[in-house]
């Protein structure tokens, strides 16, 4: 039996690393089937010499993220616990160091994961962004905390989000109300996202200022769009005349970031997604970046990392 030993600067470090009935060291025993006592200020971790090795990254990259002021949840644990199985935990330090913005309760906004961090920096650095991943990647909801950062900085005017409503005939008809009362339905995760960062007074106000336009895709025809921070969402639902037709509003000092799930497409059968044929045709095109999430960058529940991987398996085998 090979054993190894941990110790806390502070027993506020044994306190988080452990969790509440101990779940964050009972997660580490199942992963790499090792043994873990506490003896006052030292930790020592019993096991296979390989399997103890690679539970010792795993508690050092934990409390990494205990001294950078991070809680634990179960969703960072295991996030840890891959980045130790791909050689990547080193990594930790420089992924906690972002806050995009604070919340309007107070709560900083940082990437959880190498891919959001990624997705960060990019659009940072290019005028056009194009997140794409799975259900549960933050695609927009980092995309509106970057927005909110640059309007709070004064480099924009205006955010301006955006979605394709794909049943835009019979189904929203059938709604009562106004065009915009039949459409704010699939405008709604927007509408939610920009709630947490600015509140709902705040939101209301910039919105009757005409800071804040959440719109359907359909309202940008013929616009130019200057000195703005502009979202698409749910871009998959886009055909490539709509996908054309948005990306040529960019106007000066403008940002864009296009959010979707290829896997996920609800148009009609035979038509094409508009976010399939983009990527490809603007692969090489100078000031534009693809970030592409994987089910790691999920930051929801377990399960739906559970759900990608099973339905990605189920895609496999119907290709072969």
């Amino acid at each position: 039996m090979f054993e190894q030993s941990i110790s806390f600067d502070r027993m506020e470090q044994a306190v988080s690393l452990f969790g509440s009935f101990d779940e964050n060291i009972k997660l580490i025993e199942k992963q790499y089937g090792v043994d873990i006592l506490n003896r006052g200020s030292e930790l020592k971790i019993a096991g296979e010499p390989e399997k103890v090795a690679a539970a010792m990254r795993a508690v050092n990259g934990l409390l990494t993220l205990i001294n950078k002021g991070e809680a634990l949840t179960e969703q960072n644990v295991r996030y840890v616990l891959s980045l130790v199985e791909d050689g990547n935990e080193d990594k930790l330090a420089a992924m906690t160091a972002d806050c995009i913005c604070i919340t309007s309760k107070g709560k900083p906004v940082k990437p959880k994961t190498l891919g959001q961090k990624k997705y960060i920096e990019a659009i940072k650095s290019h005028t056009i962004v194009f997140g794409v991943g799975p259900a549960g990647t933050g695609k927009t909801y980092l995309a509106v905390a970057m927005a909110v950062n640059a309007f709070r900085a004064k480099e924009v005017n205006r955010i301006i989000l955006t979605r394709p409503a794909v049943e835009a005939g019979e189904k929203l008809g059938f709604l009562p109300g106004d065009l915009q009362s039949k459409v704010d339905p699939y405008l709604r995760p927007l509408y939610d996202a920009l709630f947490d960062m600015l509140g709902a007074e705040n939101f209301a106000r910039y919105q009757e200022r005409g800071n804040i336009e959440v719109a359907p895709l359909a309202y940008m025809r013929g616009r130019t769009l200057d000195d703005s921070f502009i979202i698409l969402d749910e871009a998959q639902n886009t055909t490539p005349e709509q996908m054309k037709m948005f990306l040529t509003r960019l106007g000066f000092n403008s940002k864009i970031v296009v959010t979707g799930d290829i896997t996920q497409v609800d148009l009609p059968d035979g038509k094409r997604s508009g976010l399939v044929d983009v990527l490809r045709i603007l692969k090489h095109v100078d000031d534009i970046e693809t970030v592409m999430f994987n089910e790691k960058d999920v930051v929801r529940h377990r399960l739906v990392q559970d759900i990608i991987k099973a339905y990605e398996k189920a895609a496999e085998r119907a290709k072969k």
